[in-house]
């Protein structure tokens, strides 16, 4: 039997929280495509959305874009949490994208405040 080093298992730890937030809050959407939202997997659906990258597109979807409602529809859910389902969706479609980090959450943090200053600036 080998078992796993520590160092091991807590890389895997984010993997496992990212896709245990797809399946209870994402998979709704990205597993059936209700809505047009993007299928995990979809290659073709996912490209355009990967190419705007990971800050960007995760902090428009935090904010809400197209049918999806802010914060996949829970308002409980931490940014950490759901930008790591985020990126757990670009991965599974070929997106290279890492567990965000604390620079990471930062520069979604400056993406969301931008999205949220050009929609209010339509209205």
């Amino acid at each position: 039997m080998v078992l796993a080093s520590p160092l091991q298992v807590s890389a895997q730890q984010p993997a496992s929280a990212a896709a245990k937030v797809y399946a209870e809050v994402c998979a709704a959407c990205h597993a059936t495509g209700v809505a047009n939202a993007p299928k995990l997997g979809d290659r073709v659906a996912w490209s355009p959305l990967i190419k705007e990258g990971q800050a960007v597109l995760t902090a428009h979807a935090w904010v809400g874009v197209r049918a999806m409602p802010a914060k996949g529809g829970r308002p409980d859910l931490s940014l950490e949490a759901f930008s790591g389902a985020v990126a757990h969706m670009a991965r599974a479609a070929g997106g290279d994208w890492k567990e965000p980090d604390a620079a990471m959450l930062g520069r979604i943090r400056a993406e969301e405040a931008k999205r949220i200053a050009a929609l209010k600036a339509k209205k």
